[in-house]
């Protein structure tokens, strides 16, 4: 075994999964997992730790994966994540804890990520379930939302004897896991749904179809409810548009729609009540996970796909990982190319898309060079379906129901990073709701430091 060399992970062949709707990866048997854990140096000063947003113990959990040990494993990542199975799967490991590998130095980092996928499942597969608290507080909280900024804060104040509550606009709980990451990325029944009754089995209730600022508010989930305090792990669902002229033309999606109708609603099935646009061609605008997650369901949905994106590869914001799945399903990148119009028929239907072609600039105050026209390069593409994947914003409805709830300039609810605490009193927020679009690790570390801001006030 070549230790510098990760384990290599077994994959669907690309021309077959193009055509299905089953996970890409499929991830790592025992005997591999041992294998790639072996090549852990389990550092002393570990800094795959440091970049983890919720701080599991990386080399502990690894030890026991080398060891054979693998609910200890499990149990070690559970007392830091509530969503293991989720995190080894969607998670951008090159750019946090496999980035800081050591490892990684002189050969190819540890596949944290996937060792910490297969614990999980392993633990799934034979009906481990985390450990919760022994001693109840008596206290109560509200957690409005279910995705992973909700999902984490529920799980870690249950672990410490609260009794909590998540409120779920939606009919079923998940959030951006069940409406927004597509099934051959992440699984719902086999993966999400169990990560859902972990969290229940801790104690947590969840009631769903509740939109807070419309069935109930947060004032009154406190003065009315009994609530002692409240987490809002709402996520950013409101998508943003271009502005340009026929963009309200049928055929035209949000990437939030087209991949709430595909996977929450299954509408890819002809027998759902949901119908999706089953195109020729598609264009998806925009560069990043969300893009890539949209594109590649078009494409298993039987169209011509073409990611247009105004700035070159190296500066596309989608993981890597994710870019090279698309392009060997057959996605077709139209890099430097920026849109300026949409064209419709007489009855409103998308017929295609003008766009001009752009060089990079200067660095703008993102650090990523500018993309500038060029002028007499405009061409048009013929299309029938166009879908907008250029991120989104919080919802207004629950600061605009909250009376002395702060809000910034972008609608996001101001919270205080380390602890989630709003201007408020009792009510603090995480996640998407407070840094717009991000990812889930990011959201669950959110909902973890505000759990623990939580019980340091219900603890006064």
């Amino acid at each position: 075994m070549d230790v510098l060399k990760k384990v290599p992970v077994r994959e669907q062949d690309a021309k077959e999964r193009a055509a299905n709707f089953e996970e890409v990866c499929l991830g790592y048997n025992q005997e591999e997992a041992m294998c790639e854990a072996g090549r852990c140096i389990n550092c002393k000063n570990a800094q795959c730790v440091k970049g983890c947003p919720v701080a599991i113990n990386i080399p502990g959990f690894i030890e026991k994966v080398k060891e054979g040990k693998i609910e200890e494993a499990y149990q070690i990542i559970s007392q830091d994540s509530a969503l293991p199975a989720v995190c080894g799967r969607v998670c951008p490991q090159e750019s946090q804890c496999e980035g800081k590998c050591i490892r990684g130095i002189k050969g190819e980092p540890i596949s944290i990520g996937k060792l910490e996928r297969f614990v999980a499942d392993w633990a799934r597969e034979n009906g481990i379930k985390p450990v919760g608290a022994v001693e109840k507080k008596g206290k109560r909280v509200a957690v409005i939302g279910s995705g992973p900024a909700g999902l984490t804060c529920a799980g870690d104040l249950a672990k410490m004897g609260y009794d909590v509550t998540i409120f779920e606009a939606l009919h079923e709980p998940g959030g951006v896991l069940v409406y927004g990451i597509p099934e051959f990325r992440l699984p719902k029944k086999t993966v999400v749904a169990e990560e859902i009754e972990n969290v229940k089995a801790l104690g947590v209730k969840i009631e769903t179809n509740v939109v807070v600022g419309k069935s109930v508010t947060i004032d009154e989930l406190i003065q009315e409810e009994g609530f002692d305090a409240v987490f809002i792990g709402s996520g950013a669902g409101l998508p943003k548009f271009m502005g340009i002229p026929g963009e309200n033309s049928n055929g035209v999606f949000s990437a939030n729609e087209y991949l709430t109708r595909s996977n929450l609603m299954k509408a890819f099935d002809k027998n759902s009540n949901t119908p999706i646009m089953h195109s020729r061609k598609v264009a998806v605008v925009g560069g990043g996970n969300v893009a890539m997650d949209a594109a590649r369901t078009a494409l298993r949905l039987g169209a011509e796909v073409h990611i247009v994106y105004r700035r070159s590869e190296e500066e596309l914001p989608a993981r890597v990982e994710e870019v090279h799945h698309a392009k060997e399903e057959g996605i077709i990148f139209d890099l430097l190319t920026n849109p300026t119009e949409i064209l419709a028929d007489e009855k409103g239907w998308v017929t295609g898309m003008k766009c001009i072609r752009m060089e990079l600039g200067e660095p703008d105050a993102s650090g990523r060079r500018r993309p500038v026209e060029i002028p007499g390069s405009e061409f048009t593409m013929e299309l029938d379906t166009i879908i907008m994947s250029l991120g989104t914003s919080p919802n207004p409805l629950i600061a605009s129901t909250t009376e002395g709830l702060e809000t910034n300039k972008w609608k996001c609810i101001v919270a205080q990073e380390e602890n989630g605490q709003t201007s408020k009193e009792g009510v603090y927020a995480g996640g998407d709701a407070v840094t717009g679009a991000a990812t889930v690790i990011l959201a669950m570390g959110a909902g973890k430091a505000a759990a623990k801001g939580i019980d340091e006030y219900l603890s006064k």
